[in-house]
């Protein structure tokens, strides 16, 4: 099933989630100006996943049902599959200029799926016939999931069952014959409180004896015990107090995040697919670190990328400046950047292989799924070139709105006209604004692991011994 988006929005309006922004309770999604701009960008995948021209790309055959699905809720089969999702996360990047909330069951559901299957295989289990269940249930309603993965950790030099409070990470605090009870909370998560649920996998590797922490399960939005404690800064207030969205540089917002709370959250057995099993948490955490990593960084990105060379450009010719050396090397190097990016994720999605071998699940290349994301780290650099060419007034410009106060309409009209109207200009800086004075920088370093995950993941995967001896044989060194 495909839902369209007003059934999407009719839907997502009935949640009633326990939250709150800027110190205030949030009664109802739709009447908030932030969670607005958050369920807007969901309609606007409904919007694109029933579009005719993006059909391919959106959509896919479930090898569950048959039936047409959106490819955020199918599971890749071929490399070919792989390369399909990150043309449809460039796409979403490209229409939304922000998160989209689809990016995490995308990379989270063949996680699952692979690791469940594994678990069932060598353990007699019964988690992927509860998961299979499970997905069968999302792609016939379309539902969307966010995935909660991002423990508050407490003290970080200290492991779960060293922490001062227990519930620094979250764990099960109860079995009972028909489900289990947790505590805890999950940060950073993106769009959470507007998804329909919320599916949490363990954000760490645990050690036996931290049994209790290595869980995984799914809960319906609105479920007892779950509170929504949503980000709250310039730009939120910004769109709470703004009179039209006009002035806000992007309809559908920045990075939406929140913190999640779970308060003694019951949890049936047939919604739990990981019960202490610490030993598939190393493979289960690459999976999921290749998964995001060469999709955020090489689809994601070079889809925020689009934006910004596209808005840097507009500017430049705004300005006179377009054909200028310095001007043309500047975006170049943009260009640069996002194509490396993009190329990377390409080769990492070329490159991957099913995982396990007789589960049907393909995931990308973890090697170029790392370097995919060290090159997203340089997102920054793309920050800086397209502050350097726009110019100061990125951060000085002042309100779209004096261009309707009678007192100083005239003179700002006169002023910051260039070769276009004032308003032209002020709408396209204000756009580039929200990138370039904004958060997305730090989400592009930060989201899927700092750096140095990264780097510890290819020193660790790379034959170093492998390359030693080739050296050595033209060397002439061999033993």
């Amino acid at each position: 099933m495909i839902i369209k988006a007003d059934k999407y929005r009719e839907r997502v309006s009935k949640l009633r989630p326990r939250l709150f922004i800027g110190g205030k309770r949030v009664e109802k999604l739709m009447d908030h100006p932030i969670t607005r701009a958050v369920i807007e960008a969901g309609v606007k995948t409904c919007e694109l996943s029933n579009d005719p021209r993006y059909e391919d790309i959106m959509t896919a055959k479930s090898h569950l049902s048959g039936e047409k699905i959106s490819r955020a809720v199918y599971i890749p089969a071929s490399t070919e599959d792989m390369e399909k999702r990150l043309e449809m996360s460039r796409l979403f990047s490209r229409e939304l200029g922000t998160c989209n909330p689809r990016c995490a069951e995308a990379a989270l559901f063949p996680v699952l799926f692979a690791t469940t299957w594994e678990m069932d295989k060598k353990k007699g289990t019964d988690y992927h016939q509860r998961f299979v269940k499970y997905l069968k249930y999302i792609q016939e309603n379309d539902l969307m999931v966010n995935a909660a993965i991002t423990d508050v950790r407490g003290d970080r030099s200290k492991r779960p069952l060293e922490q001062q409070d227990p519930d620094s990470y979250l764990h099960i605090v109860e079995r009972k014959s028909d489900g289990i009870v947790v505590r805890g909370a999950r940060q950073n998560q993106t769009i959470a409180y507007a998804c329909d649920e919320i599916l949490v996998v363990p954000g760490i590797v645990f050690r036996p004896g931290e049994e209790d922490y290595a869980v995984s399960f799914v809960v319906p939005n609105g479920t007892e015990g779950m509170t929504f404690i949503s980000q709250y800064n310039a730009w939120s207030a910004e769109r709470e107090y703004a009179e039209d969205i006009r002035y806000l540089g992007n309809p559908y917002g920045q990075r939406e995040t929140c913190l999640i709370i779970f308060d003694n959250v019951f949890i049936p057995w047939e919604r739990v697919f990981l019960c202490g099993e610490t030993e598939y948490l190393p493979a289960l955490l690459s999976r999921f670190a290749k998964n995001s990593r060469f999709n955020g960084a090489g689809a994601c990105k070079a889809g925020f990328m689009d934006l910004i060379i596209g808005a840097t450009k507009t500017i430049s010719e705004y300005h006179g400046l377009s054909n200028k050396p310095r001007i043309i090397d500047e975006i170049t190097r943009m260009i640069e950047i996002r194509d490396t990016c993009w190329a990377c994720g390409i080769a990492a999605a070329h490159k991957g292989k099913e995982e396990p071998v007789g589960s049907g699940v393909w995931f990308s290349d973890e090697i170029l799924s790392n370097i995919t994301k060290l090159n997203a780290g340089r997102f920054w650099e793309v920050l800086e070139l397209a502050g350097d060419i726009a110019g100061g007034i990125i951060a000085t410009m002042p309100h779209e709105r004096e261009l309707e106060n009678p007192e100083v309409k005239e003179y700002v009209a006169k002023y910051l006209k260039t070769s276009v109207p004032a308003y032209k200009r002020m709408r396209m800086i204000k756009f580039l604004q929200t990138w370039v004075c904004g958060f997305h920088g730090v989400e592009a370093w930060h989201g899927g692991g700092p750096r140095q995950a990264e780097m510890i993941s290819l020193y660790r995967l790379t034959d170093l011994e492998g390359v030693k001896e080739v050296a050595k044989k033209l060397a002439g060194l061999q033993d």
